[in-house]
């Protein structure tokens, strides 16, 4: 009997995940592992937050809500929307999922047909060009190297579209990179995108408050309001606020898109957990003053780990702008041997290098689309990316 889908055998695996498993097994045999791969802060979720959860199921809001966000999550995104962004939704153009994973794919599963393509800038996240196989689209990476701080130009988005094209993917900050589009540089994508009316744009804002050396977030709906009823704007509350296990993500968009992927939605998972929905509330109506006082113990570990790959022989890392990621290159590791005489060839074999003989769990750069680097997660204590900054250097200097 044939038990797999076949568009199972279109994609894999997050190798994000599977690395993370992996440390933890280690870790279960008594292995003293470091695990920088998960992008999760370590920060305990605030308190007004938890509390509106507790305020929750004490009233009895432990039932079904709305299949894509109740009206009072809704017009709390509404209003983060218009504060925050400059962008004027009405709640009937805002969607609510079980986490931004949700909220991709559904956008993806609403509006791919075979043949569609997808355009997503390498370095990318993970998911992304699984999720666009299995909505039935193929996936058009457009690599974007250091040399450009790893962000797609006006001039490769041109030259990338054609008429099969149906999106166009845009995360920043970025997941692996940091990498953050300025207003200029949105600006300058946008005004290839006006010439294209059948592009649609997904921008993935996941990490907007988290960001360093005053660069300023911006997002395309806002830069280029020409662009609006083709923008799908993604975010929600899992990173700023260290809600990861909530699981609440959101987007504003298209009013026709909204209520598709509704539909795909009422058919999957139905509604998100209404008491994660409520702390929703209280996260995006909220305080936000901790968000300045948690940034700053960001950069000051980016900034740790930064200078420590760069005075490791064979790394080299660029700054990033926001999320909690450095992307270094270990171009200069590959092609070396290790104490046992192994070659290391690509960055794969330099991350399982350093897992085995440094005990530090990265994710290598290929499965973000861009071989020769490596991604380490720095939303962990200080102590600890001392340590593994160190084992690291240790595990280098050992290379021949």
């Amino acid at each position: 009997m044939q038990l797999l889908g076949h568009l199972l055998h279109a994609v894999k695996p997050s190798p994000t995940l599977a690395i993370t498993r992996q440390a933890a097994e280690l870790r279960r045999r008594g292995v003293d592992v470091i695990s920088l791969s998960a992008g999760e802060p370590d920060f305990p979720t605030p308190d007004h937050i938890n509390a509106a959860a507790k305020a929750a199921i004490d009233a009895g809001q432990t039932r079904y809500t709305d299949v894509d966000g109740t009206p009072e999550l809704k017009a709390a995104i509404v209003r983060k929307f218009q504060r925050e962004n400059g962008v004027t939704y009405d709640t009937s153009e805002i969607s609510v999922g079980t986490g931004g994973k949700q909220v991709l794919i559904n956008a993806l599963l609403a509006t791919l047909n075979p043949g569609d393509e997808v355009i997503i800038p390498a370095p990318y996240w993970v998911s992304y060009p699984d999720m666009v196989r299995l909505a039935g689209g193929t996936p058009v990476e457009v690599s974007c190297p250091a040399e450009q701080h790893f962000k797609i130009t006006a001039a490769q988005l041109q030259k990338a579209i054609n008429p099969r094209t149906k999106w166009v993917i845009l995360n920043s900050p970025s997941n692996p990179t940091g990498a953050g589009y300025s207003a200029t540089e949105l600006k300058e994508l946008g005004a290839v995108l006006l010439g294209h009316p059948q592009v649609y744009v997904l921008t993935d804002d996941m990490y907007e408050h988290l960001s360093y050396d005053g660069w300023v977030f911006s997002t395309m709906a806002s830069q280029v309001p020409a662009l609006r009823d083709r923008v799908l704007t993604v975010n929600g509350v899992s990173k700023a606020y260290s809600m990861t296990g909530w699981r609440i993500g959101y987007a504003g968009g298209p009013k026709d898109l909204i209520a598709a992927m509704a539909t795909i939605q009422s058919q999957t998972t139905s509604n998100p957990c209404a008491i994660s929905q409520a702390a929703a509330v209280a996260a995006l109506d909220g305080p936000i003053d901790f968000l300045a006082e948690r940034n700053e113990v960001f950069r000051q570990r980016r900034d740790l780990c930064l200078d420590a790959f760069n005075d490791t022989p064979g790394l080299m890392c660029r700054r990033p702008e926001g999320a909690f990621y450095l992307f270094p290159s270990c171009a200069g590791l590959i092609g070396r041997k290790t104490p046992a005489g192994v070659e290391l060839t690509n960055d794969v074999e330099v991350s399982r290098y350093l897992l085995e003989a440094a005990r530090v769990a990265v994710v290598p750069g290929s499965a973000f689309g861009l071989e020769g680097y490596f991604r380490i997660s720095f939303a962990t204590s200080t102590a600890v990316l001392e340590h593994a900054c160190s084992r690291i250097r240790q595990a280098c200097d050992q290379l021949v």
